[in-house]
């Protein structure tokens, strides 16, 4: 950024022009500055542009425009995470436009009001409403947070589009309207975690109308009236940075189709102001557009705020940003200061009130009236049926209430409207000091949530002696009111006394506490963190362990969001904290959000009774047939009805999860349309599409040497556990590919370099696939194909593919035979599931396949033994270093190493097999069982020794802490 430029470079073609953009600000906040003993960020350099540099080159002029009567709008544009909420709000001693625009704008009022005439008067009301998945809530009004379908947009003729009974509350000064702010904030906070969402997907309006009453020259008084509407917006994504493409997915939360449509009105009216004819501004798509039209093009000064990450990762997201406020630069808007006479408007409104009256008093509107109305109201004319009209009359009632509103208050005085608010406010204000001085002597738990603006914005305070802890339904009420996902009525006792604080969850209540899930009475300590549910975090802080801990010398750091989830990781074993490397803080990002991911959708899954269970999966380089690469985090979908499994990577399960809230939303809203059929059900997946069952890895050293391969290699899933195994042959063979005579053996490959080579691959058979898979084919790559190869598809879970290719390498090159000596073959075998019919009623109670007993059997017994048809190289024995000087020295024949090599490998695999029965044939003996069946036969024989192949360390137990929502295939490490 340089000067009223921003350039942006493409991180990943940097043979590219930089691409500048011009605007009237650029500003740079990403370093060079340094936080004083109060917090506050000041610049150490010339590039950093600080808060009050911001406010005063935009807020500033707000603030002007609105003295002078001019309606003004500032919104803030930009991706999740790019600092819009921290330009409009703020965070700590770092205020942002919204709380200086206030603070600015009382202590002009109180300058003015101090030398104020009998006729002059300055008044504040304050209104502030969030969008979410397209409905309207009022946060000045609790009442109607978890209202249905949300509150209604109207449209007048005169003022636009406003929102049907939005509290607008009197506020005297400073102090009273942040406190109406934070107030707001509460609301917001617990409305996010009742509705699964984080602030960053809803739109937050602040509007702030201010009124001045004062006399003309000519001594007649003149009412002037500004509306300040400060738009914080939801995060912007691209669909394809989430996923979208490619998986049925309706915005969720409707964020992007809001934003979607506040683009192609900003395209419209940029449209329009280079001349371009019949353009229609489509401003009713949303409801976020329907609030901002005089915003965007009507009476209002307008500021957009483009707010940039500067990662490199976000090159795509950013130019996006960059290009809209572009765009946005050429609308032109056409404010005027809104000034009449006081007399003339109570007479206007008088009037159009009684016409009004009247059009109800006739009882009932004519279809003419209907239609003009409708007109006047932005839609079609011609015919009205019934409902429209009906409509149309409360809107009417509606209009009549406030027009007599407005004529009451410009009737009263300043003094008189003081006179009500002061009551209303004077028992919040109270309410609020006595809550801030409680903080600091009683115990308390404050909320955690991943927005630092909705941080320790509830505080549940914990008295002495015994506070149950439950949700709304809680008879008698609970003492500590929590809403949201698997909050039960009744779900924690918490016990104070005489400074000992401790908790106990009731029933199947889930609680974590540092964590750990805990199950009995618990102490509770400053600063420990607890989850209540899926996603209720929250901090306990005990002001005298505090006051003990400083006196101690001891100095805990304060926890935050983000260090609260990597704790919960990382007791369910998913992340090691130790020595990360820049790879792995990403990774541990990921399956941080994944963990939250999966924790909700598992309490969403159990309170709609989908029968379905979701993990978080770690997939490691060398479980997806790779050498080289990053873990990849998945989620794990299983069935609890039978033994099917799918697997989801992230962005997938992202748009899942949106699809999930959608409808658990709609469930708790009491619509009956959340039972969606099962095509459109996030929580569903069809049977028969196909999945990774596992893969095999043959090691190809022998044929570097001209040796025969004949292999059964195990089948081994994302975690290491044997599904299967797999019958392979390679053979070396002639130009016509016949066999080799047994003198062909090759003593040294490199002895190949510069001749030809033939062999022949065949994949016979797979034997001991799980139980619930009715068909399957294997896939792989070899050498330097860019394409699979693949074998027909089978039923059976013993299929016999019979499948034969030839192969040539001509001349054969030195990389080739690197790759023979070190590279492998990674085959995938690939299966559909069966469907519930197909598998019967037996499904229901059927055991775990056989292979993943005898994982399990393995696990218990603990032993250390490794299949060695999963080791990385297959080399032939080294020839002794040295030999005691008495003893002869032996040469070792290559060809009897490498043969004596696979011999191991079998050995070691029919010990595994040969363990593995013994394990589960003492299991039956256990269990008084004395007969087994030759399904169970097949698949023992088919089993394995749980091999570890490519995926880290394997614990099939499931994690109490989690409530089995974690698969730890690798840990980070």
């Amino acid at each position: 950024m340089s000067g009223k430029t921003t350039t942006i470079q493409d991180p990943e073609n940097m043979s590219t022009d930089p691409r500048p953009f011009a605007f009237d600000f650029s500003y740079w906040s990403h370093d060079e500055f340094k936080e004083n003993s109060d917090g506050y960020l000041e610049p150490t350099g010339s590039k950093y542009a600080d808060q009050t540099k911001v406010f005063d080159d935009l807020g500033r002029g707000v603030l002007d425009n609105a003295w002078k009567g001019y309606n003004c709008s500032l919104f803030a544009y930009g991706q999740t995470g790019s600092g819009k909420s921290y330009s409009m709000v703020g965070y700590g001693s770092n205020k942002g436009i919204v709380p200086i625009f206030c603070d600015e704008l009382f202590k002009a009022v109180e300058e003015k009001r101090a030398n104020a005439g009998a006729d002059e008067e300055y008044q504040v009301t304050l209104g502030m409403l969030e969008i979410y998945n397209e409905q309207v809530r009022d946060l000045l009004n609790p009442k109607t947070i978890n209202q249905k379908g949300g509150l209604k947009v109207r449209q007048d003729p005169k003022k636009g589009f406003y929102v049907e009974q939005l509290t607008s509350c009197s506020v005297n000064n400073y102090k009273e309207i942040d406190n109406k702010i934070n107030d707001g904030t509460r609301n917001r906070t617990v409305a996010s975690t009742s509705m699964n969402a984080t602030s960053s997907r809803a739109h937050t309006i602040v509007a702030i109308t201010f009124t001045q009453k004062t006399p003309n020259e000519t001594g007649q008084s003149m009412t002037r009236t500004a509306i300040v509407n400060l738009v914080d917006l939801a995060g912007s994504e691209r669909a394809d940075s989430t996923g979208a493409t490619g998986d049925r997915l309706k915005e969720g939360s409707a964020i992007n189709q809001s934003l979607s449509s506040l683009g192609n009105v900003i395209k419209a009216l940029a449209d329009q102001s280079t001349g371009k004819k019949k353009v229609v501004v489509p401003y009713r798509d949303s409801v976020l557009t329907k609030l901002l039209q005089n915003a965007l093009g009507g009476n209002s000064k307008t500021i957009m705020i483009a707010a940039l990450s500067p990662a490199d990762i976000n090159y795509e997201e950013t130019l996006s940003t960059l290009r809209f406020a572009d765009r946005a630069k050429a609308i032109k808007t056409t404010a005027t200061v809104n000034e009449s006479p006081t007399d003339r408007l109570i007479r206007e409104l008088r009037e159009e009130n009684a016409r009004l009256m009247d059009m109800l008093k006739q009882g009932g509107l004519s279809p003419e009236q209907a239609a003009a109305l409708i007109a006047g109201g932005g839609g079609g004319g011609g015919n009205s049926s019934n409902s429209e009209i009906e409509e149309m009359k409360k809107q009417l009632e509606e209009q009549v209430r406030k027009n007599q509103e407005e004529m009451e208050n410009m009737k009263k005085t300043w003094k008189e409207r003081a006179a009500e608010s002061q009551v209303a406010n004077s028992a919040n204000m109270e309410e609020d000091n006595k809550r801030l001085a409680n903080r600091k002597v009683v115990p308390h738990l404050w909320n955690l949530n991943e927005d630092p603006a909705l941080t320790a914005m509830v505080v549940h305070f914990v008295n002495e002696g015994t506070s149950k802890l439950g949700n709304k339904k809680a008879s008698p009420p609970a003492d500590i009111t929590l809403s949201g996902l698997s909050i039960l009525p009744a779900h924690a006792v918490v016990t104070s006394k005489n400074g000992n604080i401790s908790i106990k969850p009731l029933e199947k209540a889930k609680i974590l506490v540092n964590g750990q899930r805990i199950i009995k009475d618990t102490p509770l300590h400053h600063n420990d963190r607890l989850l209540f549910g899926a996603n209720n975090m929250y901090v306990f802080h005990h002001p005298q362990d505090e006051a003990k801990n400083l006196k101690e010398g001891k100095k805990t750091e304060t926890p935050t969001f983000d260090s609260a989830h990597e704790e919960i990781a990382q007791k369910a074993g998913l992340m090691n904290t130790e020595g990360k490397s820049a790879e792995d803080m990403i990774l541990q990002e990921e399956v941080v959000q994944m963990l939250q991911l999966v924790n909700e959708a598992n309490a969403m899954s159990e309170e709609l009774d989908k029968k379905v269970k979701f993990e978080v999966a770690l997939i490691s380089p060398q479980a997806r047939g790779i050498k080289d690469g990053r873990t990849v985090v998945m989620v794990k979908m299983a069935s609890q009805v039978n033994s099917n499994e799918w697997m989801w990577d992230k962005n997938k399960a992202i748009n899942r999860k949106s699809l999930m809230q959608q409808i658990y939303q709609d469930f708790v809203s009491g619509e009956d349309n959340w039972d969606v059929p099962k095509e459109q059900d996030p929580f569903w997946e069809p049977a028969d599409q196909e999945i990774l069952v596992g893969t095999a890895h043959l090691h190809l050293m022998s044929l570097a040497h001209a040796l025969d391969i004949e292999e059964t290699l195990a089948i081994t899933d994302y975690k290491g556990t044997e599904m299967g195994h797999m019958c392979v042959y390679a053979k070396p063979c002639t130009k016509d590919y016949q066999d080799l005579a047994e003198d062909d053996f090759v003593d040294e490959p490199n002895d190949q370099i510069g001749k030809n080579f033939y062999f022949i691959l065949k994949i016979d058979n797979c034997r001991g696939l799980p139980q619930n898979i009715a068909k399957s084919r294997c896939k792989y790559k070899y050498y330097t194909d860019d394409k699979f190869t693949e074998t027909n598809e089978m039923e059976s879970m013993n299929p016999n593919f019979n499948f034969e290719k030839k192969y040539k390498q001509t001349p054969v090159t030195e990389q080739y035979i690197t790759y023979l000596n070190n590279g492998s073959i990674v085959i995938e075998v690939w299966g559909r599931q069966k469907s519930d019919s197909q598998e019967g009623a037996t499904s229901k109670g059927a055991a775990k396949p056989a292979a993943k007993q005898n994982a399990n059997n393995t696990a218990q017994k603990k032993t250390d033994t490794k299949t060695s048809a999963n080791d990385n190289k297959s080399k032939p024995a080294p020839a002794p270093a040295a030999a005691p000087a008495a003893a002869p020295v032996v040469k070792q024949d290559p060809k009897m190493a490498v043969e004596l090599d696979n011999y191991k490998k079998r050995t070691n695999e029919a010990e595994g097999k040969l363990g593995s029965i013994q394990n589960q044939l003492a299991a039956k003996r256990k269990t008084g069982q004395t007969t087994i069946t030759i399904d169970e036969l097949e698949a023992m024989l088919g089993g394995g020794n749980g091999s570890k192949a490519g995926g880290g360390n394997v614990d099939n137990n499931r994690n109490e802490n989690l409530g089995e929502n974690t698969s730890k295939a690798c840990v980070i490490q």
